[in-house]
């Protein structure tokens, strides 16, 4: 088979538009923000929401794809429902795709992150910023160590998510809002990229493959509800949308509890999921013997050069994956991939630093049948309640599970 590249290269026009192309949406004279904390949602985002049939202060979900460099901001309807009712381009974002591991490496998080109050930031020197909240349960328990990880302004990433500063006006003001009409904590979910059959096809050999597997149940469960899933961690692993039974507990260490999962969902996921395995099928087909290359911070930073020339050398902006990845064959992708590695460890010799031990792959903790799709089935049951209403605690003793509000009431049929 002849080498193909599918290259994701924007026009040089839109390149080098970079992270003004977003800004639609955030038009804003920051000199004429009089208080930026209490700043107002601009009116067109208020009559999108009332289009929407959304309240102004309901519960948001924040969504996060690395690979298309998007952040989108989704809201409860009136029928408790989610819909996007805004998206930015991330103006940087620093390492590639892949969880963040350790203190110093440069990774955005990847995961299931729950957000509160405390989690907004009105005085950074970033402007604004919102903390992710990393490490969660899941990266305590696996040892992953970072502190300090934020959405933020300034469009500069160490291992953040760097938004324009007015960007980040009006995403701090979704939270804000949402806060004060009593929504005790708003989900984030940070993901490699879209996690359709055609990406994972794509991305099937990468090391980070069976860790993004598992973070693709919460996507799916996601997708076929529009409800934000709720989120525990056992036996080192997310579980999405189950319910301890037998009286059990979950423990981030310990063995996940006997699981039980709302009948009805079980069947829009099974449904779901067989329009992704034909869905993956084919793009199996189509990208046979290839494979993608995930380009290097550095490379997406080249796509979008031009943006930096005549600004302070804190503005650091960053291409996205796909204008700067591509399609390879597999052994071009190995061969691209021994280099990566030997530079790596060159580095990190003449730096005197131990190089970073390579993320572990890590298993789905529910069936492969509950992944993507192309569409969502036409019927597909919905909670009555909204998950975000609820926090689960963190384990406790058995008693303190028991207590918990029966999950089943989330799920209960109109």
């Amino acid at each position: 088979m002849r080498i193909r590249h599918f290259a994701y290269v924007s026009l040089m026009a839109l390149a080098l538009s970079g992270c003004n192309d977003a800004l639609e949406t955030a038009q804003v004279d920051l000199s004429k923000v009089k208080n930026k904390v209490e700043q107002p949602l601009p009116p067109h985002i208020l009559a999108q929401m009332s289009a929407k049939s959304m309240d102004r202060n309901s519960p948001i979900m924040i969504r996060i794809f690395k690979e298309e460099g998007a952040l989108e901001i989704w809201k409860a309807k009136t029928d408790n429902r989610f819909d996007k009712i805004a998206d930015y381009k991330i103006c940087a974002w620093s390492g590639r795709l892949g969880p963040k591991i350790k203190t110093g490496d440069r990774q955005a998080p990847e995961g299931f992150y729950e957000l509160t109050r405390a989690n907004l930031n009105p005085n950074s020197k970033y402007y604004l910023a919102i903390n992710t909240g990393f490490p969660n349960r899941y990266d305590a328990v696996n040892g992953r160590t970072g502190s300090d990880l934020m959405i933020h302004g300034a469009c500069s990433s160490s291992g953040c998510y760097s938004m324009t500063d007015q960007q980040v006006l009006e995403i701090y003001a979704f939270a804000r809002d949402a806060f004060k009409g009593g929504q005790s904590t708003v989900q984030l979910q940070a993901f490699p990229f879209r996690m359709t059959a055609e990406n994972m096809v794509k991305h099937r050999l990468d090391p980070n493959y069976d860790f993004w597997k598992m973070l693709k149940v919460g996507y799916d469960n996601f997708e076929v509800t529009k409800r934000p899933p709720e989120v525990n961690v056992c036996e080192k692993k997310y579980v999405f949308n189950q319910q301890a039974t037998d009286g059990g507990a979950f423990n981030a260490a310990g063995k996940c509890p006997a699981m039980s999962t709302p009948p009805a969902l079980t069947a829009a996921l099974a449904s779901y999921g067989k329009t992704y395995e034909a869905d993956y099928a084919k793009a199996m087909s189509k990208y046979e013997g290839l494979a993608w290359y995930d380009p290097s911070e550095a490379e997406r930073k080249a796509v979008v050069a031009k943006l930096r020339k005549g600004r302070e050398l804190a503005f650091a902006p960053t291409g996205t994956s796909l204008e700067a990845g591509r399609m390879v064959k597999i052994a071009e992708l190995e061969d691209l991939m021994a280099k990566r590695t030997a530079q790596s460890l060159t580095a990190n010799s003449a730096a005197g630093a131990t190089p970073a031990a390579p993320a572990q792959p890590q298993a789905t903790t529910q069936s492969q049948a509950t992944g993507v799709a192309a569409a969502t089935p036409a019927v597909v049951p919905v909670p009555m309640q909204n998950p975000l209403a609820y926090t689960a605690p963190e384990p406790q003793e058995t008693a303190d599970a028991a207590a918990k509000k029966p999950f089943w009431k989330f799920w209960a049929r109109n």
